[in-house]
């Protein structure tokens, strides 16, 4: 059995490899911005507004915003919330900083969501007996545990974008 040679620089595998991951990469970044956006968009409509109160009104942490705002303000309010977050995660190429900041609104955001899946009711079908099965309602929630995980990973690249920025390199010439 032979020892393969040993190379120096990157195979074509490492290439492919990296090519690969920076492509996922981008494409988990506007997996992130445009469920985002979009959801905030629909956030300034009656219907969306009027379809997350439910989850509003049972989420303990989350309730005492309707004695503040009115149901459509409050959508309203979110909405430029999530439209903040996805612009900002966004210009990841021209701000590492501000995709941090926008990755750390969506982290928030999905957490908060997040938690509707243990507050509201109905979320799991009452005919489940070993087995949670998860209706609508829920079926729509459990997306955010992805999109969490895409806003953690957002927020690290962009954090180690930022320290890189401020790192000096020191070669052996000095």
């Amino acid at each position: 059995m032979t020892t393969p040679p040993i190379t120096h620089g990157r195979t074509s595998t490492t290439r492919a490899a990296q090519t690969i991951s920076n492509g996922g990469a981008v494409i988990l970044r506007l997996g992130l911005v445009i469920p985002l956006a979009w959801i905030g968009i629909a956030k300034f409509t009656s219907t969306e507004a009027a379809g997350i109160k439910p989850l509003i009104v049972h989420q303990p942490l989350m309730s005492w915003l309707y004695d503040v705002l009115n149901v459509q303000a409050f959508s309203n309010v979110l909405g430029c919330v999530e439209l903040l977050a996805a612009v900002l995660i966004a210009i990841r190429p021209l701000s590492a900083l501000a995709s941090a900041v926008g990755s750390g609104i969506a982290i928030v955001l999905f957490l908060s969501t997040i938690s509707f899946l243990f507050t509201t009711p109905g979320v799991v079908a009452a005919s489940s007996l070993h087995v949670p099965l998860l209706t609508e309602s829920g079926g729509f929630l459990i997306k955010d545990i992805a999109l969490l995980g895409a806003a953690m990973w957002t927020l690290g690249e962009a954090l180690l974008a930022q320290a890189s920025k401020g790192a000096v390199s020191v070669t052996e010439d000095g």
